[in-house]
């Protein structure tokens, strides 16, 4: 049986890219090496990013990173690249960012993307499992169909790169200090609630992932007299999210129970 060697990840510091060093993958730390292969190779990069208290993270290690048939495909077909979002939170964000904008669904950990050579993203997900599951399609052939159309319809995916690098420069460029106006606040709470799943809980559909953000920012931008509890809860279980479209469930409370209000 031949010896396991490691890859490029076992010279890094990061925890969790150390977990990842004695994989079959040739992995590559985010750095110019690696984008400057993809380039020269014309070859799409496939961004992984995770942290090492992570379980999805660890799932899809176990069933896709460690499995040799399909650390085979991906070191074909891509440039594979790890990054540990707790010492890269700037690549994080802008990822996460980018995920969004192209399903329209909330991201999460581990986050797979589809980079062309130039490092903007063309798809995107986060965990994939190992066979067709969840509605979820199986990696490997995930990872096939990708590279295809990459090469195959490079048109489309140049004319979607344009529209998303002006959105994202548009999100991350300097801007002034005005603030924002309700219009904005209520049309971005209204968006996340209409989210929100009433049967399961959480937002959208599975996977489903925890993202602290826009629950913080609802907090932050919460109309004062809701900040404000009443004296007593209301006799009905249900009251309304100010500039929402659905109805979220309140727990009920007894009358004989008061709550005293901030002013």
């Amino acid at each position: 049986m031949p010896e396991q060697t490691s890859n490029r990840l076992a010279n890094e510091t990061s925890p969790y890219l150390l977990q990842h060093a004695d994989n079959p993958v040739d992995w590559y730390p985010w750095g110019p090496e690696a984008l400057d292969k993809a380039k020269a190779e014309d070859k799409p990069i496939l961004l992984s990013i995770g942290y090492s208290a992570c379980h999805w993270c660890h799932v899809m290690a176990h069933e896709s990173f460690e499995d040799p048939a399909t650390a085979e495909v991906m070191n074909r077909l891509y440039v594979n690249i790890k990054v540990d979002r707790e010492e890269r939170p700037d690549l994080d964000k802008i990822y996460q960012t980018a995920h969004f904008m192209l399903s329209q669904r909330s991201g999460g950990w581990p986050l797979t993307m589809f980079l062309t050579p130039d490092q903007v993203p063309f798809f995107g997900g986060t965990y994939f499992p190992d066979a067709p599951r969840h509605g979820l399609p199986a990696f490997r052939d995930l990872l096939e169909r990708i590279a295809g159309f990459y090469h195959e319809r490079r048109d489309e995916i140049e004319r979607q790169n344009a529209s998303l690098q002006g959105a994202l420069t548009g999100l991350f460029s300097p801007r002034g200090h005005d603030p924002l106006n309700s219009a904005v606040l209520d049309t971005v709470r209204s968006a996340i609630a209409q989210q929100f799943d009433e049967r399961d809980g959480g937002f959208g559909t599975p996977p489903k992932f925890p993202i602290p953000p826009p629950w913080s920012g609802c907090c932050a931008t919460m109309p004062r007299p809701m900040m404000s509890a009443p004296a007593t809860w209301p006799a009905s279980p249900w009251r309304r999210w100010p500039g929402a479209g659905s109805t979220i469930s309140w727990p009920a409370a007894s009358a004989a129970t008061p709550r005293t209000g901030s002013g």
